[in-house]
């Protein structure tokens, strides 16, 4: 059961729906900014800092079940691209709408089955607790949907350089001259060699060039 324990109503991210009441149908909406909790994002990937403002727009809508919570949800997400490592930051827009129920009566009053009664109906369902709910669940798996999986500087960014590591993009021409691996061992094997043992190599005495020979 997706019970909400020990909330915190000094929490920003806990809305207090008190004044929304319980008669379906009573609206009430919420402008909020939020400090982003730890972790509000791809993890390594790309997030809202910790600490960044976060602006909710709420919407609170009392229906016979409980409270049909409607949000939009903005904030600076940052990271670094996948192809060039470089910082990328977005303007983020997450979206999440969901109704929280009440705990053991509905909008009318009425005594409603315990919570546990239907454990696989539980599971997905949110609940209102002393009439406090709290979003910061929903927040986060927004901001995840929201956010791109392989976030990129530039839609064309050309990346890294395989061999060396530079970074393309600063140097469009940049490249490597292709060495025929069959030939790389000869050619730093000529590097090393001295020039007697060329000399030799050749059949000539050392010191002696083809001129004097003949």
């Amino acid at each position: 059961m997706a019970t909400n324990a020990r909330l915190d109503h000094r929490n920003p991210l806990v809305i207090d729906t008190h004044e929304l009441g319980q008669r379906p149908g009573a609206l009430q909406r919420l402008t909020r900014e939020v400090d982003a909790p730890r972790d509000l994002g791809l993890q390594g990937v790309i997030g809202v800092p910790e600490g960044a403002p976060v602006e909710l727009d709420l919407r609170l809508e009392s229906v016979m079940e409980g409270v049909l919570v409607t949000c939009t949800a903005r904030a600076r997400a940052e990271g670094e691209c996948v192809r060039c490592l470089e910082p990328v930051g977005l303007e983020l827009e997450a979206d999440f709408q969901e109704i929280f129920s009440y705990p053991d009566a509905d909008g009318r009053g009425r005594v409603i089955a315990e919570p546990g009664d239907d454990a696989e109906d539980d599971e997905d369902r949110l609940f209102i607790e002393d009439g406090l709910i709290d979003l910061e669940p929903l927040l986060r798996d927004a901001v995840v949907l929201a956010l791109p999986m392989q976030p990129v500087c530039r839609e064309d960014c050309p990346g890294l350089c395989s061999e060396c590591g530079a970074r393309l993009a600063d140097d469009p021409d940049h490249h490597h001259d292709a060495v025929d691996i069959r030939w790389a061992a000869l050619q730093g094997l000529a590097g090393t060699m001295s020039d007697g043992e060329k000399d030799e190599m050749s059949g000539a005495e050392p010191g002696v060039d083809e001129k004097q020979e003949k």
